[in-house]
């Protein structure tokens, strides 16, 4: 399939200034458990980044991300995905937003496994993923992020946590860039800690 007729079935793509390569956002509206997370203070979810700025400023990138959601249910979603992503080196699933369902993570397995020169990276909140990381492709990184401020779990080959200091992302410290960093792909690094932003 050629990337003109992939990005008519994908909807667009993100690309983000700070991250090595394409994402694919989704509405952080939609979200499962964070939509239940968002009205607990104290939570990530209650002060969600993808729910202000410029996710929020611009009508158009809601649009897309509802678009990109809707995308999902098209039987050529799967080889669309991989036409695309077998360019990229580096891949983010949802800068914004999360797996929707098994069907969606299902169907992110196996764009993974038709893209084994990219390395994935795939944040979620939803724990019902944990019982699917035996079949995980060897190239997708799953780190599930627990709900509160401060919070970390090492019960996940790899996690991430969010922090009010000493965070390990040097991002804040590199222009707002990942730069060279690679930590968020690399499975073996078991916790990647973020500054709240």
């Amino acid at each position: 399939m050629k990337v003109k007729e992939a990005i008519k079935i994908t909807d667009s793509f993100t690309r983000t200034s700070k991250m090595p390569g394409l994402s694919y956002s989704l509405p952080a509206w939609e979200c499962k458990t964070g939509s239940k997370l968002r009205k607990i203070p104290g939570s990530v979810c209650a002060s969600c980044y993808a729910l202000k700025g410029n996710y929020t400023r611009y009508k158009a990138i809601k649009e897309a991300q509802y678009r990109r959601l809707e995308a999902m249910k098209d039987p050529r979603w799967v080889d669309a995905m991989t036409a695309v992503i077998k360019r990229q080196k580096w891949f983010r699933w949802h800068d914004a937003g999360d797996v929707q369902s098994l069907e969606h993570l299902n169907n992110i397995y196996k764009i993974c496994e038709a893209t084994p020169e990219t390395r994935h990276w795939l944040p979620t909140r939803e724990a019902w993923i944990k019982n699917e990381l035996d079949r995980k492709p060897v190239n997708l990184v799953i780190r599930f992020s627990p709900p509160m401020m401060g919070q970390r779990v090492d019960t996940w080959p790899n996690s991430s946590m969010v922090v009010d200091s000493g965070a390990s992302c040097p991002a804040p410290n590199q222009g707002g860039k990942c730069g060279d960093c690679r930590q968020c792909w690399d499975p073996a690094v078991k916790v990647v800690s973020y500054g709240k932003h």
